[in-house]
């Protein structure tokens, strides 16, 4: 977080009307106090989501000053506007906030600090870059992108190196799916978005009420009290399982008192290895037999990850697909 000098703090602590100083109350044990324009510029929007969009911004002062890593150029800026409507946005984002106190790791995205822009009257959350989304690498497999076993394993593999993290401190992400695993220029995947996240206790890890979306649930969440910390393992699976079919398991049923508490069979299971399949059936297991997340560190599949560079690579070919389906949007648009 940064870290102001007192006289700046105070010196700031009127530019805020109070209006707009009771709407984010919620998350003023979080705010920074300054004006957000001095040190962020060109905001290029990069994503559209229910409560605001996301911006790519430059940094405009060295990333010291707000103890960014050294070598920092540009940050992730999610813009929410401030009105009545958005007060319980504000309290769930406290919520999380107070959630992820002391939660660093390297495969967790966090929101790292809050301020309030006055010139449209919004609160940014400022965030580590990412490059996409595992979904955005999915819609891009049917124009041409190959997706292989072993890069969906060294995804698989960063999240479970985040699960095992989180479970040591007896907390649920509870929404675990291709949306809210992002990728970082390094070919990282960090997971995001602990909105449905819970924090239980090693002798009370039970929870009521299904979170998430559906495809991706776990089959007890919808049945009654389920264990919090054993649905993130399934809901990773389902993950893998879409990442190989390019869209969630039980995605084409209509009825949802239909989909069912195992997988459906993969359309060609001879592409797969036996480590895959095995990998799929441990996080299909019922939750009681369902391993831990380093249980699964050691399996087959994850042991044949391919390594970070060829995910680097796997972005670079996304950024060259996407800019040849402009360049064909654009061909076509003249011609009409």
């Amino acid at each position: 977080m940064l870290s102001l000098p007192k006289a700046h703090s105070q010196s700031q602590s009127q530019r805020i009307p109070g209006w707009i100083a009771d709407a984010v109350s919620p998350l003023s044990e979080f705010m920074i106090n300054v004006d957000p324009q001095e040190y962020f510029a060109d905001l290029q929007e990069i994503a559209e989501g229910e409560s605001g969009s996301v911006y790519a911004a430059r940094l405009v002062c060295p990333p010291n000053t707000l103890s960014l890593p050294p070598g920092t150029t540009h940050v992730a800026i999610k813009a929410i506007t401030i009105h009545p409507a958005v007060s319980p946005k504000l309290q769930d984002l406290s919520h999380e906030m107070e959630l992820m106190r002391g939660v660093h790791h390297e495969h967790v995205l966090r929101m790292d600090a809050f301020y309030v822009n006055l010139v449209d009257d919004s609160v940014w959350i400022r965030m580590e870059l990412m490059e996409r989304s595992l979904a955005d690498v999915v819609g891009l497999v049917g124009e041409g992108l190959s997706l292989q076993e072993r890069m969906i394993a060294r995804f698989a593999s960063d999240v479970l190196l985040a699960l095992e993290y989180l479970q040591k401190h007896h907390i649920a992400h509870r929404d675990v799916r291709s949306d809210n695993l992002l990728l970082n220029a390094s070919g990282i995947v960090k997971v995001a978005d602990f909105s449905n996240a819970v924090r239980v206790t090693r002798n009370s890890p039970m929870c009521f009420g299904a979170v998430g979306v559906i495809y991706w649930q776990a089959p007890e969440m919808r049945v009654g009290a389920y264990n919090a910390l054993k649905v993130d393992v399934w809901s990773l699976g389902a993950t893998v399982w879409e990442l190989a079919q390019t869209e969630p398991p039980f995605a084409d049923v209509q009825d949802p008192r239909q989909i069912g508490i195992q997988w459906p069979p993969l359309r060609q299971p001879e592409l797969y290895s036996r480590g895959f399949h095995e990998f799929l059936k441990l996080c299909s297991r019922p939750y009681g037999s369902r391993p831990n997340p380093n249980e699964l560190v050691n399996t087959p599949f994850i042991r044949n990850a391919c390594g970070r560079a060829v995910n680097v690579q796997l972005l670079s070919q996304c950024r060259a697909i996407e800019e040849h389906m402009l360049q064909r949007e654009s061909e076509s648009g003249g011609e009409s």
